[in-house]
Parts: structure tokens; sequence; C-alpha cells
């Protein structure tokens, strides 16, 4: 069997550092010549909430060979058309194409190579590269998860071989519903990674900051009447019903979800958003497979999504160079909540 993590940044090293150091071979593919390197000659140092280092088999993209029965995909979602399309050769006649990406990736992936062929996973841990083959777990490890669902066709073989892989990092739980997953990370990620990149900072500086936190729950709130309105039922987040704790009418369930926000991201609270990271290297980010989804979806089901329209705007901004990272960015919503 040949496996590949193709994207293999923060947290495609994590997971490809876990499999290796359980004694499966796995290829970890980036385009970055000086992590690849660093790799290849010190091994993948895991750091954060653990601390060790493997050797790791690091290859460019230009020295895949063969025919792989799971390639795991972690590139930026903006380039899925074309790294999907290159990469379908490579898939073996039973192979499959894991999206462990942001948003909701499945269907356009599935158009490309088939639903038989796509499944989807939903990564409930966060990860920093701090140097070139050094990544920071920022997540506790306690709290690490793999939340995996299937497209139409794919067999139960598949799922258990992908499964297997995944468990040698952190624990696998099988969704059946797949969109309600995507829809929660989807959550999760638009506040969270969101307002982050918005003021520059981490999960914590969402959760635990006062400025921030109306900002934050409105934001939860408005992916929630989205995500109802398209159909979508969310599924739990490490067993929690988010709705239920996130979602108010009133003023009371306002203020019992203010209460327990910092509560509830203590274990992520030193995550780094992955926009974030793109902004500080001078890449563009994902802003519109994130918060762009919740607005388009928004307009299509006809609802408002003030919040994320304004998360939108401002990240392009920062992304231009006309606005800093900063906390006082925050001020931008003030007519909003």
């Amino acid at each position: 069997m040949k496996y590949a993590i193709y994207g293999a940044g923060s947290l495609g090293t994590v997971l490809g550092a876990y499999i290796t150091k359980s004694g499966t071979d796995i290829e970890l593919v980036n385009r970055n010549k000086l992590h690849v390197e660093a790799l290849r000659k010190n091994g993948a140092h895991i750091t954060g909430t653990v601390d060790f280092t493997t050797p790791v088999n690091a290859v460019f993209p230009d020295e895949m060979d063969g025919l792989y029965d799971v390639i795991f995909l972690m590139t930026k979602q903006l380039f899925n058309k074309d790294v999907v399309t290159q990469l379908k050769p490579f898939l073996a006649e039973k192979g499959v194409m894991v999206t462990l990406q942001n948003g909701i990736p499945e269907p356009g992936i599935a158009e490309i190579i088939g639903s038989d062929r796509t499944i989807g996973c939903v990564v409930e841990w966060g990860a920093t590269m701090s140097e070139p083959g050094v990544c920071i777990l920022t997540s506790a490890p306690d709290s690490l998860s793999f939340h995996m669902g299937k497209m139409d066709g794919i067999t139960d073989s598949q799922m258990n071989l992908v499964k297997g892989l995944l468990e040698k990092m952190c624990p696998v739980y099988i969704e059946d519903n797949l969109i309600g997953a995507r829809w929660s990370k989807l959550l999760i990620n638009a506040t969270f990674s969101g307002l982050g990149t918005v003021v520059g900072g981490l999960f914590g500086d969402v959760s635990e900051n006062p400025e921030v936190q109306p900002v934050a729950l409105a934001c939860m709130k408005e992916c929630i009447d989205v995500g109802h309105a398209a159909g979508a039922v969310f599924a739990p987040v490490q067993g929690k019903d988010i709705t239920k704790l996130f979602y108010y009418n009133n003023s009371f369930k306002k203020a019992f979800a203010k209460l327990i926000l910092p509560i509830a991201m203590k274990k992520h609270r030193m995550i780094e958003p992955s926009m974030l990271q793109d902004l500080k290297k001078g890449k563009p980010c994902e802003v519109d497979a994130i918060n762009g989804v919740v607005c388009e979806w928004g307009r299509k089901c006809k609802v408002p999504t003030p919040i994320n329209d304004k998360i939108v705007e401002i990240i392009k901004k920062e992304q231009s160079g006309e606005l800093p990272l900063s906390r006082e960015n925050i001020r931008y919503f003030n007519t909003l909540c």
C-alpha cells in the first residue's frame, strides 16, 4: 500500500510524523524547498503540547511516483481544481483522496475524481510551523480528533483503511452526517479563524477578549442561521452540541453563551489561524473558502450575513496592505453588534 500527504505544511507534517512514528511509511509532499530539505536532514520535530522528532519521507511534488491508495489533501482549497486534476492520475484503481481542508470541498473534488473516490475529514486540532522542519501542535493532546464522512460509492474497506491511518495520531469518529460536520467546523473556522485573523491573534484572543466576544457570538449565530436555512443539521463537536451551547434568541441565552465561550475553547486557545499564518508570510489566504462560504450560502438562502461580510472585507484589506493585523480592527463591528 502507498500513502501520501499532499500539502504537508504544519498540519500535514504533524499528521505525517505521527503516522511515520507508528511504523507506517507515508510520503510528505511539499513544494517548500527549505521545509523538505529540513525534514530530510533532521526529521520532523513536533513541539508545543508534545515534543518528539521522527525521520520522515519528505518529497517534492515532481518526485511522486506510482499509484497511491490514499492521498490526504491538505493544500489550500483555492487551488483545488488544478491540484486535484493533477493528482488524479496518481490514484490507484480503488484509491481515495481524503480532503482535510476547510470549507465544504467534497462536492468539487468529487466532480473531478468521482464520489466513489472522495472522503471528507474534519480536523479538530491546530498546528503552526515555527521554522522549516519544526511544527508546533497547539491543541492539548487529549482534545485531538478527526471526524470522517464518505461520499456515495465509498466502501467500508476504504473507510477502514483511512480510519486506521488517522488513528495512529488520535481518535477518529465516523460521521453519517458529513455535511453537518462540515458546517460545524465551518462555524468554528469562520468565528475563531476569521476573527482571529481580523485582530491578528490566536483563538484565545477571540474567546477571551470582552471586546471580541460579542462579535464572535454574533458570527456563530449567523453561521447557524445560514446553515439551518441551507438544510444542514449541525453535527456535535467533540460530543458537544454547539447550536444548543451558543445559539441565542434572548439576553439570558446570550449571557450564558458568552460565559462558556472561553471555557469551550480553553484547550484550543493557542491555535493561530491558518489565514493569519498565510498573511504573515505574504501569501493569499482562503477567506473565500471559509467566511466567504457562509456569505455565499446566506445570499442563496436570503439570510443576511453582515458579520461574515465584514470579516471578509477586513481580511481582504489586511491581505492587500490597506489594514494592519491589529486588535483595533474589531472597532469596525461596533455598528453591527
